[in-house]
């Protein structure tokens, strides 16, 4: 049986939760979503099913960052990498 990886420690705020409804009624991919803020795509969900902050509203869409995808790490790596 293997070992589970060490909490992130990154939590979702209220705030979260409206940018992530925001960004989920403009129609972005829960992947990017969870992309930008460092999550897995289960908070997302959890978020846009109600378990979590479930009388949050949505943040408009002046207040969203803009759409992904989000570059990873690894792309950034990766670009950083060929610039070179």
């Amino acid at each position: 049986m293997g070992t589970r990886a060490r909490p992130s420690g990154l939590t979702i705020t209220e705030r979260d939760a409206a940018l992530i409804r925001g960004m989920i009624e403009r129609g972005d991919r829960h992947h990017d979503i969870a992309a930008f803020f460092g999550l897995n795509q289960g908070r997302i969900a959890e978020v846009k099913d109600g378990k979590r902050f479930p009388d949050v509203p949505p943040a408009s869409p002046d207040e969203l960052p803009p759409k992904g995808p989000y570059l990873t790490p690894k792309a950034n790596w990766m670009e950083n990498r060929l610039a070179s």
